[in-house]
C-alpha cells in the first residue's frame, strides 16, 4: 500500500480559486488535532485534489491530517488494516473513503467505539456512527451524464455501461442514475454493461470486448476516473470517436486530451478540492465541541463539462481545480 503524510497546504489562493469554500471565520486554535483521512486509492488526480484540499483546511485549522490508502479500489481489507493502524497511532477523527459499503463497517465502528469520529468522504460505509458525509449527488450526477446524452444523440440510443466496483454505493447510484433517465425518455436502452477493476487496462479491454460483441452502441458511459481513462482509450483503437457519444467521469490530464480529439464528448466533474476541505473541516468542528455548526451532509457540486464550455474560466476551475 502507498502512504502520504501530509505536512503542508495548497496555497490558501488554490481555495478561492476553485470555489469551495468562503474566508474562515473561525479563531486560531493551540490545540492540534490528529486526523487520518484513508482514501480509497491515493494515484489518480481524483485523490490528488481531494488530498490538496484536505491539506489546505488542516493548516488554516492548525490540525495533523495524515493521508493513507490502499493501492487498488477494490482492497477494503487493506482499508480496515489502515483503520485499525490509525487508532493505534492516536487519530482523534478518521475521514474515511469506503472501498466497500459492507466490509468496512465493522472497522469503522470499531473504530467510532474507541472515541474516534467518523466522517465520510465521497464513498459511504453501512454505519450509524458516521458524523458527517461530504460528497456528490452521486444518483444526480448520473442523471447528467444520461441528459448529456440525450441531449446531443438523436434517434434511438443504444448505450453502453462501463462501471467499477459493484459493491460501491457511488457506482450503484450513479448507474440508477443513468438507467432511469434513459428509461424514462423512452428512446434509449442499455444494450451492455461491464464492471471493471478500477484500472485503465482492464477498463480498456472490457470495453473493447463490449463494442466488438454490440456494434450496434452508439452511447457509452464511464462511472469514474480510472474506468474512464480505459473506456476512451478503446473508442480511440476502434476509431470510433465520430460515431459514438462517450460521457466520462472525473477528469485527468488523458480525459482531457480525449476531450480534445473526439474519443470523449463530455465529462461529468466533481468539486473534489471542496470534498477535502469540508472534510477536514467538520473534522474540526467535531473535535472542537462546535458540533452544532457540523453540516451532516455536505453536497459538493457537480457539472457537465465538453468541448462547449471547457476553455472558459468556470470551465477551467472544474478541470483543474488547484492548478
Amino acid at each position: 500500500m502507498i502512504k502520504h503524510v501530509k505536512t503542508l497546504a495548497a496555497c490558501l489562493s488554490a481555495l478561492l480559486l476553485a470555489g469551495c469554500a468562503a474566508s474562515p471565520t473561525h479563531a486560531p486554535t493551540t490545540t492540534r488535532y490528529h486526523v487520518a483521512m484513508i482514501a480509497k486509492s491515493t494515484s489518480t488526480e481524483f485523490w490528488s485534489a481531494v488530498f490538496a484540499g484536505a491539506e489546505a483546511a488542516a493548516t488554516e485549522y492548525n490540525m495533523d491530517l495524515t493521508i493513507t490508502g490502499s493501492e487498488s479500489e477494490e482492497d477494503y481489507s487493506a482499508q480496515n488494516d489502515l483503520i485499525e493502524k490509525a487508532v493505534e497511532e492516536g487519530a482523534q477523527a478518521i475521514i474515511f473513503s469506503a472501498s466497500d459499503y459492507q466490509q468496512n463497517a465493522a472497522a469503522i465502528d470499531a473504530a467510532a467505539d474507541k472515541g474516534v469520529r467518523i466522517v465520510v468522504v465521497d464513498s459511504a460505509v453501512n454505519s450509524s456512527k458516521v458524523s458527517a458525509y461530504v460528497g456528490a449527488d452521486n444518483y444526480g450526477a448520473g442523471q447528467m451524464a444520461a441528459k448529456s446524452a440525450l441531449e446531443n444523440v438523436e434517434g434511438p440510443l443504444h448505450v453502453g455501461l462501463v462501471n467499477y466496483n459493484v459493491n460501491s454505493p457511488n457506482a450503484q447510484e450513479r448507474e440508477k442514475g443513468v438507467v432511469d433517465t434513459l428509461t424514462d425518455s423512452g428512446r434509449a436502452e442499455v444494450d451492455a454493461t461491464v464492471y471493471s477493476v478500477a484500472t485503465p487496462e482492464s477498463a480498456r479491454a472490457e470495453t473493447l470486448t463490449m463494442l466488438a460483441r454490440h456494434p450496434e452502441i452508439n452511447v457509452l458511459i464511464s462511472f469514474n476516473e480510472a474506468v474512464s481513462v480505459g473506456a476512451a482509450q478503446a473508442v480511440s483503437d476502434l476509431g470510433r470517436a465520430e460515431d459514438l457519444w462517450m460521457v466520462a467521469f472525473d477528469s485527468n490530464i488523458t480525459t482531457v486530451d480525449a476531450l480534445h480529439t473526439g474519443a470523449v464528448d463530455a465529462m461529468v466533474v466533481q468539486n473534489t478540492y471542496g470534498m477535502g476541505y469540508f472534510s477536514v473541516e467538520n473534522a474540526y468542528k467535531l473535535l472542537a465541541g462546535q458540533e452544532s455548526d457540523v453540516t451532516r451532509e455536505t453536497e459538493t457540486a457537480t457539472r457537465i463539462i465538453d468541448r462547449s464550455n471547457i476553455f472558459a474560466l468556470d470551465g477551467q476551475k472544474a478541470v483543474f481545480p488547484f492548478e
